[in-house]
């Protein structure tokens, strides 16, 4: 079991968005369907989203706010990409977090690039980075999506990415997707052959298969 692998290791990992933060500037951010203070009609649009995050960080006096893993969500139906007549998808299959365009962002351990580009759609990803991870011979990768476009710049498939170090920044609304800042952080046993990219979205038809291979990533939250 994976998750039971890095927990055996979380003390190890450096903190993703760097030593700069206290545990104390994140806070939870729900933006379930379900979620009774939600506007759901208000986040649907990016001043909305934009406000909503704001109001939550300011109410809770927090930085950064952290949430989303396995949150069905409206987020997805402005976007195409999302949407068929076989499915529809919203269930979130990593964790984000909200912050500021700039934030740096850093590798929990070792790893190597695995893949990355530019998925250049309405709330897609946007600039998009793939890791790969070793622990106990056991392969599994880390997926940051919503970057700057000058992260990809010098990147090569196969650089050493060493723990704690600095390797791309959160983007803001023309290079990461459309998106509200943040970062979309998500982890992944099997990349089924892809490269740069992978669904962060899922339908409760497959809910069950990509839940497997993209279990829960707040075991990498260690601040």
């Amino acid at each position: 079991m994976i998750i039971s692998l890095l927990k055996k290791y979380q003390c190890d990992f450096y903190p993703i968005l760097g030593k700069s933060f206290q545990k104390e500037d994140f806070c939870k951010i729900d933006l379930n369907v379900n979620a009774s203070d939600l506007d759901l009609n208000a986040i649907q649009t990016y001043d909305g989203l934009d406000l909503y995050i704001q109001n939550e960080l300011k109410k809770k006096g927090a930085k950064v706010g952290i949430g989303g893993y396995l949150e069905k969500r409206v987020l997805y139906q402005q976007s195409n990409k999302y949407k068929s007549e076989a499915e529809n998808r919203n269930i979130h299959l990593g964790v984000d977090w909200w912050s500021e365009v700039g934030t740096e962002i850093y590798s929990p351990l070792d790893g190597k690039v695995h893949s990355f580009q530019y998925n250049d759609l309405f709330l897609d990803y946007g600039a998009t980075i793939i890791l790969e991870h070793e622990l106990e011979g056991i392969v599994f990768y880390s997926l940051y999506g919503h970057l700057n476009f000058a992260s990809l710049e010098n990147l090569e498939k196969g650089m050493l990415i060493k723990k704690g170090e600095f390797f791309t920044s959160v983007g803001n609304r023309h290079e990461n997707g459309g998106w509200v800042p943040h970062l979309h952080f998500q982890i992944i046993k099997d990349m089924m052959g892809k490269e740069g990219d992978f669904p962060g979205v899922t339908s409760d038809k497959y809910l069950s298969e990509f839940s497997k291979n993209c279990p829960d990533p707040n075991v990498f939250f260690v601040y």
